[in-house]
């Protein structure tokens, strides 16, 4: 399937993309995108393709730019999507200095414009109900990857996880529309003039509490794999989008909720 994409879509040279941590294998030729990868299920869940093809068409029917989808498909193993490359370069590279303040106040801007959509237009569910069911899921279908947790959780079991997943469940849910999986590589900015260009990686849409966004941005902007943003970028974001939304309360025990949430997906 792979060879018959690359000659339907592609003229140049493909290459594998290995940045990032998609279950999918992904491969492009700078003019489109090919992801194939294994049919998790049923589950409309961030290991679906479908469900990335679907989100990615709806984020750009409420105006908010992602990939468009030119073709979808499954041969009930597999399915496959093919997208078209948007401009821009992700937040996770080597920004120049003078650069890096506006990138983070672009992320905490794209947030919260995402998360001021109204609710009740997004068609998809990322609430704890459904998405612990689905972080069970996929500890029982080995889809969790136990050898790279975060540094606080390292040499947890499986077991440990869900344990604790279920016994810190929050009490409540903030719910907006959230991306589901807002790492700094995951979202594009022109290299010129830092506009905002477009959400990748869009599996996780839906409505979820704030801090299933909040979580991980902060995380990806702390993290040794960007120490372009040490030290402060975290806090930088924090206090930008507290600004733009200033109803929001911001919880540090559900930053860790979520980022724990975060390890099953």
């Amino acid at each position: 399937m792979l060879k018959t994409l690359q000659r339907r879509y592609g003229t140049g040279e493909w290459r594998r993309v290995t940045v990032g941590m998609s279950y999918a294998g992904v491969w492009t030729d700078d003019r489109v995108f090919i992801k194939i990868g294994p049919i998790v299920g049923q589950r409309d869940t961030g290991f679906s393709l479908r469900a990335e093809a679907d989100r990615a068409t709806w984020l750009r029917s409420v105006g908010l730019a992602a990939p468009e989808v030119l073709d979808f498909g499954t041969d009930g193993a597999v399915e496959w999507m093919v997208t078209r490359a948007l401009t821009g370069r992700d937040a996770s590279q080597p920004w120049p200095a003078e650069a890096r303040d506006r990138v983070v106040d672009g992320l905490a801007e794209v947030a919260a414009r995402l998360h001021s959509l109204p609710i009740e237009g997004c068609p998809f569910d990322r609430g704890l109900a459904v998405t612990i069911p689905d972080a069970l899921h996929a500890l029982e279908n080995g889809l969790v990857n136990l050898v790279d947790l975060d540094a606080e959780r390292i040499g947890m079991t499986g077991p440990d996880l869900a344990a604790q997943l279920l016994a810190d469940r929050p009490i409540d849910e903030d719910l907006v529309v959230c991306h589901g999986d807002l790492s700094i590589p995951n979202v594009l900015f022109d290299p010129d003039t830092v506009e905002f260009t477009g959400f990748i990686d869009v599996g996780r849409v839906g409505t979820a509490d704030r801090h299933a966004d909040i979580g991980i941005v902060t995380r990806s902007l702390g993290s040794d794999l960007n120490p372009q943003y040490h030290p402060g970028g975290a806090a930088r974001f924090l206090r930008r989008y507290q600004d733009l939304a200033p109803a929001a309360r911001i919880d540090a025990a559900k930053i860790d909720y979520y980022r724990l949430l975060d390890e099953f997906f």
